[in-house]
C-alpha cells in the first residue's frame, strides 16, 4: 500500500465566464494543474472526474490528449469532486497506478438547481410540497438545530459576512464584496430563518488535482500535500436529510459525521490538531451544523466560537478561508475539489491574502449533498 499526494493544483475562477464552456473551463483547470507539477497530460496513468450539467468529463481528452489512458465519469451530487478524488486516492494507495488526474467541474444556468423528485426515487408529491427547492429543506433543517442546541440565528448573518469577508481577499471567489452582519439579516428572507444572502447561488467553474504514490511526490514539486484520509459516507436510516421524504422516529447521525469521524481514523489525527477547515456552507445553517457533525467542535459551541473571532481566517480555527460556496458559488462537480485546492494553497503557504497565519500543518474538508451524502479529507504536510 502507498501513500497519496497532491503534486499538482489548478482552477478555473468560479462565477459567471460568458461565452466559455464548463469544458473549457475544465480543460483550463487540467493544464493550471499539470503545469503546477511539470507533468504532461502524456504521463497521467488514470483519470476521474465529473459534472452535473456542464457534460462528462471523459471528453476532455479531446483537448487535453487521445492517450488511451481509463478515464472514468463520476457523478455524485455535491459529492461528485469528493467522490472521484477518494477514487483516485484507491487507485493510487492500491499500487494499481503511480500518478493521475481528478477534473472537477460545471456550468449551471441562472436560478435554483431544477431537481426531478422520480431521479431521487420519490413521489411527485414531493416536489408539489417545495421540499424538493432545497432552500425549503435548509430552512426547515436549521430552525430544528438552532432549538435544540439553544443558538440564536443572529449567527447565520455572522458566518455569512466572514464568507464575503474572505471572499474579498480570493482572487478566485465570485462574490468579491464584503457585505456587513445587519445588511445580510435584512435581505429578502427565502426560508426562514435564512435571508438571500444566506445562500449559495449555483454557478461555475473548475478544479483539477495530480495526484500522485507519495514517495514520488518529491520528483515533481518541493511541496507536496499528502492525503493522508479520504472517507465517503452515505445517509442511515433516522438521519434527516435533503430528498428525503420522510422523518424517523429514532433519530441517526448524519453521513457527515461517520466520513468524518472515518477520515481522521483513517489519518491518525484528531480534530483537534486541524489548522484550517472547509466546510460545506451551502447556506450559512451548513457551515454552523457542519462544524460540530465533523468533530471540529461540540454542538452548541458554535456561537462563542464564532463571536470570539475563532474561525476567521486570523483565529484558532479558521474555516472557509476562501469564502466557501457563499462567495463561491456551487458548481457542483467541482465544489469538493475547490476545498481541496483551498486547503493545499494554505499548506503550502500560498494562499495571498487570505493566507492563514502560523504555518498550517494540517487541513480538512468536507463536502456534503443530495440524498444525504459526506465526503472528507485529512491533508497534511
Amino acid at each position: 500500500m502507498s501513500g497519496v499526494a497532491i503534486v499538482g493544483i489548478g482552477m478555473h475562477r468560479f462565477g459567471r465566464t460568458e461565452g466559455v464552456s464548463g469544458r473549457a473551463q475544465a480543460v483550463h483547470a487540467a493544464r493550471e494543474a499539470l503545469r503546477d507539477c511539470g507533468l504532461r497530460f502524456s504521463d497521467m496513468q488514470f483519470g476521474f472526474g465529473g459534472s452535473h450539467s456542464a457534460g462528462d468529463a471523459d471528453t476532455l481528452v479531446s483537448e487535453l490528449g487521445l492517450t488511451g489512458l481509463p478515464f472514468i465519469n463520476v457523478a455524485n451530487g455535491c459529492a461528485t469532486g469528493g467522490s472521484a478524488l477518494i477514487a483516485a486516492d484507491a487507485a493510487i494507495r492500491s499500487g494499481q497506478h503511480d500518478v493521475g488526474i481528478v477534473i472537477g467541474f460545471d456550468k449551471h444556468p441562472r436560478g435554483a438547481f431544477n431537481t426531478d423528485p422520480a431521479e431521487h426515487g420519490i413521489g411527485a408529491w414531493y416536489g408539489e410540497t417545495g421540499l424538493m427547492v432545497t432552500t425549503q429543506f435548509f430552512g426547515l433543517k436549521i430552525q430544528r438545530y438552532l432549538h435544540e442546541h439553544g443558538i440564536e440565528p443572529g449567527v447565520l448573518a455572522t458566518i455569512a459576512e466572514k464568507a464575503f469577508r474572505n471572499g474579498a481577499r480570493n482572487p478566485m471567489a465570485w462574490r468579491r464584496k464584503e457585505i456587513d452582519a445587519a445588511e445580510i439579516a435584512a435581505a429578502p428572507m427565502i426560508s426562514h430563518p435564512l435571508t438571500q444572502y444566506m445562500y449559495c447561488s449555483p454557478a461555475e467553474g473548475a478544479v483539477a488535482l495530480v495526484l500522485c504514490r507519495a514517495d514520488k511526490a518529491r520528483e515533481y514539486t518541493e511541496h507536496p500535500v499528502f492525503l493522508q484520509g479520504a472517507a465517503f459516507r452515505s445517509r442511515r436510516y433516522g438521519s434527516f436529510e435533503v430528498f428525503s421524504p420522510w422523518t424517523a422516529a429514532e433519530r441517526a447521525d448524519s453521513p457527515t459525521v461517520e466520513a468524518a469521524a472515518a477520515a481522521f481514523a483513517a489519518a491518525g489525527i484528531a480534530p483537534s490538531e486541524v489548522d484550517v477547515a472547509q466546510i460545506q456552507d451551502t447556506e450559512s445553517g451548513a457551515e454552523l451544523m457542519h462544524m460540530a457533525e465533523t468533530g471540529l467542535c461540540a454542538h452548541g459551541e458554535q456561537e462563542e466560537l464564532i463571536a470570539s473571532g475563532a474561525t476567521a481566517i486570523e483565529g484558532r480555527l479558521p474555516v472557509n478561508t476562501d469564502g466557501g460556496c457563499l462567495a463561491n458559488g456551487e458548481p457542483i462537480g467541482a465544489s469538493a475539489l475547490r476545498q481541496v485546492y483551498e486547503n493545499v494553497l494554505q499548506l503550502r503557504g500560498g494562499a495571498g491574502e487570505h493566507q492563514v497565519p502560523g504555518d498550517p500543518r494540517v487541513g480538512f474538508t468536507h463536502v456534503y449533498g443530495a440524498p444525504g451524502i459526506s465526503a472528507c479529507t485529512v491533508l497534511t504536510r
